[in-house]
């Protein structure tokens, strides 16, 4: 240790001056001012002491550290404003063993500790090390000096190079004080080699997040410069405002839809995302999609007209001729609706033949209830996603046509037509009957989650009704949902009522023509329901109609004079729609042997046929003609087992022989595949006829299935087979005994033509059908 001294202290808030080095200072506090005068006059000595807490104004004994730097003054300068501007060399570090105070300012007795160190391989190794650091960390802050770090090269002494690299390091958080404490040169050095290797870490870390802001900066500056350019260029263009404004209306469209509170979140998260993304890239456009179907679709908007059951029955009526049972069934359940308030129970399913008004009268329901109508077609769907939607991670993906449907009935509680349910398939795609299976469900129906929107949707509201044309194909578990309600085919009463009542007026509207001006007799719609068509319903009748007012409409624009007065009649049809189509197919004109009238089924409504039965020399064998389906072949064969059982009590010819004799069985159209149980009877009666020589009468019709002990069966779609041998002038009808429930559905003014015998046995048919010898 050296001598001790009483040596004026200098205080420096949070200031820290290492030794050997040279310096100016501006002292300005009082304490330092008189400390700086009172060295002056004296050998211009003082102590340079850092304060502990560096916002102490007024420090006293106790906030000082303990180890400061002496310095001497090497110039001064009082510029008349208290305060005065000295330049200090810094010599030694100095240890305070106490403080005084004096005067209003403070003195320490200073001890000037002694530096040794022992010259080594580790001090050599430190130095290279503090220099390296050193040298890094000046270029990493990019402030190398080669004259700064040849000095630090020079110097040998560990820690007088420690105080130099600290003072030129520019260290801080207290660290050049750590390094003014450490009295020990090899310490001193190992603290700065520890602080310039963390000042390196922060610079590096600084210095990747510097050149990552650097970037994103550029490339934000980029995308903004881009986007303005793209702003303005479409605001001359008159193509887009600015995008905030879309945001903006977005989220007030999101707020004014009524949506479930899922919804409301959903949209809101995507929102957000679209806001964060650019305009032009392609996410923001598949976001931007997804919000106007939500924002588009029906969440509370609702048709409340109330529901007039009389102005539904009178729309019904208005609208469709006939169908009344349709219609009554339809009124019921409109009737039950209003009562309860809310849809519940099986969906309507409307089956048909083609032309009869399945779609057209779904329209009326709308109408008559006040809803918005919305028609889907099935027919050839085989994809669920048609159904439920692509999910969004699919490139092109949209919504199911059910919620698609509902964007476009603009209302929550429409009338949805699914139409021709029957002609729906399955593939490796899936099967949309199935996807059905949650739409019709009413118990399931209220959370319907479309795979695109992937938010529940309540379709309890929607008042479902299906086509179809026939409930064969039609999956039982979907079949199981719905009420069918049959739309039989019209008769030819009421295709003449529809005709006249309804498409003429139409026709004659759409071609521009006067109906004063132009008739359809009687007689002319007759034949062109008979001999130009062949349906159960009256879209080729409407089709032919509209022909004939397509040949009048030229007729009258070729000669000018839209006041020719032109009627159609029977026999100047075929000037206008060309030669019959269709032969109306005539009942026998008389008995004949081996010849029996049925009556058939067919897709566009009913019909009758002539069957014919031979028998031949042979060798006992059965034929049939005519493209027989394999059900009426097995009726055929039950026919004849039936005959050779009972052959003693039908009176065969004592010399037929089973053995010896063939039978031919003959359906006439060949061409035309049959197919069925029910001409069981007809087939049989005329093999009886041919083998026993018995006329089978002329004016007689029939139609059953028969059983091996001659019983007769009953059969499906009696309506139009009646209504067919009216149309042919058949007075007499054979039905099975069991149909009988079936002939309410037969209108009265045919039924009060025709004269029906049921029977439940064989031998009943042929004493009605054969003639006695």
């Amino acid at each position: 240790m050296a001598d001790f001294d009483m040596i004026p202290i200098i205080p420096l808030p949070g200031k820290v001056i290492l030794p050997r080095i040279s310096t100016p200072l501006n002292v300005v506090r009082k304490v330092g001012v008189l400390a700086t005068k009172f060295a002056l006059q004296h050998d211009k000595t003082v102590l340079l002491l850092n304060q502990k807490k560096a916002e102490v104004e007024d420090p006293q004994v106790g906030d000082f550290h303990q180890i400061g730097t002496v310095a001497r003054i090497a110039d001064s300068f009082e510029p008349g404003d208290g305060t005065i501007r000295i330049a200090v060399e810094a010599e030694r570090r100095g240890l305070v063993l106490e403080i005084f105070y004096n005067d209003g300012f403070f003195l320490a007795d200073v001890d000037s500790p002694t530096e040794d160190w022992d010259p080594s391989q580790e001090v050599i190794r430190l130095r290279k090390t503090a220099i390296k650091r050193f040298s890094e960390c000046m270029q990493l802050r990019k402030k190398f000096k080669n004259e700064v770090h040849s000095t630090a090269k020079r110097e040998k002494d560990p820690g007088v190079l420690a105080d130099y690299i600290a003072n030129h390091a520019d260290l801080k958080e207290g660290k050049p004080q750590q390094i003014l404490d450490k009295i020990d040169p090899i310490e001193r050095l190992e603290s700065v080699i520890r602080f310039l290797e963390e000042e390196l870490e922060v610079s590096e870390l600084d210095r990747r997040i510097d050149e990552e802001v650097k970037k994103s900066v550029e490339r934000t500056h980029k995308e903004f410069y881009l986007n303005e350019r793209i702003k303005a260029i479409q605001k001359e263009l008159g193509r887009g405002e600015d995008g905030s404004d879309e945001i903006d209306e977005l989220r007030k469209q999101i707020e004014e839809a009524g949506m479930s509170e899922e919804a409301v979140d959903k949209a809101t998260k995507e929102l957000k995302r679209l806001q964060q993304m650019p305009p032009m890239s392609a996410e923001s456009g598949v976001i931007r999609t997804y919000l106007d179907l939500l924002v588009s679709l029906p969440w509370s908007k609702r048709t409340n007209k109330r529901l007039n059951i009389g102005r539904a029955e009178k729309v019904l009526d208005d609208d469709h001729y006939g169908l009344e049972k349709p219609k009554d069934r339809i009124l019921e359940y409109l009737a039950v609706m209003k009562l309860v308030k809310k849809i519940k129970g099986p969906i309507l399913c409307l089956v048909g033949p083609p032309g009869v008004g399945k779609t057209s009268l779904g329209k009326s329901i709308a109408n008559s209830i006040g809803r918005n109508f919305v028609r889907m077609s099935l027919g050839g769907v085989r994809d669920e996603a048609e159904i439920r939607g692509h999910r969004r991670t699919y490139i092109g993906s949209l919504p199911g046509r059910i919620i698609q449907g509902l964007c476009d009935a603009k209302s929550k509680n429409p009338l949805f037509l699914l139409d021709e349910v029957d002609k729906m398939s399955s593939d490796f795609r899936g099967d949309p009957a199935s996807a059905l299976l949650e739409v019709l469900d009413p118990e399931q129906n209220d959370t319907f989650r479309d795979h695109y929107l992937d938010i529940d949707f309540d379709l309890s509201e929607v008042m479902f009704i299906m086509t179809a044309n026939t409930k064969v194909s039609i999956p039982p578990a979907l079949l199981d949902r719905m009420e069918v309600i049959e739309l039989p085919g019209y008769t030819e009463f009421e295709k003449h009522q529809i005709a006249r009542q309804f498409l003429i007026p139409k026709q004659l509207k759409s071609h521009g023509l006067k109906p004063k001006l132009v008739g359809l007799e009687e007689s002319a719609i007759s034949d062109i329901i008979n001999r130009y068509t062949k349906e159960a319903g009256v879209r080729n009748l409407e089709r032919e109609i509209s022909k004939c007012c397509r040949k009048i409409a030229r007729r009258v624009a070729k000669n000018g004079n839209k006041n020719e007065d032109i009627q159609i009649t029977s026999d100047n049809l075929n000037n206008f729609l060309g030669p019959p189509q269709y032969k109306q197919r005539q009942a026998e004109e008389r008995d004949e042997i081996g010849v029996a009238t049925g009556m058939v089924y067919t897709q566009v409504g009913g019909d009758i046929v002539a069957i014919e039965a031979t028998t031949m020399q042979g060798e006992g064998e059965l034929t049939l003609t005519g493209q027989l389906g394999e059900v009426m072949k097995e009726s055929a064969q039950t026919a004849l087992a039936y005959i050779r059982s009972q052959s003693d009590i039908l009176e065969l010819p004592n010399d037929f022989a089973f053995s010896q004799q063939d039978v031919h069985i003959h359906v006439p159209e060949g061409a035309v595949p049959k197919e069925g149980p029910s001409a069981g009877i007809t087939i049989a009666t005329a093999m009886v006829s041919a083998m026993t020589g018995q006329q089978v009468r002329k004016d007689v019709a029939m139609t059953g299935e028969i059983t091996l002990r001659g019983r007769v069966l009953p059969i499906g779609g009696l309506k139009e087979k009646v209504l067919a041998a009216h149309r042919n002038q058949i007075p007499h009808i054979i039905i099975p005994e069991e149909n009988s429930k079936d002939l309410f559905d037969i209108p009265d003014d045919v039924r009060s033509k025709l004269e029906f015998h049921q029977v439940d046995n064989m031998s009943q048919v042929l004493d009605l059908a054969l003639k006695k010898n």
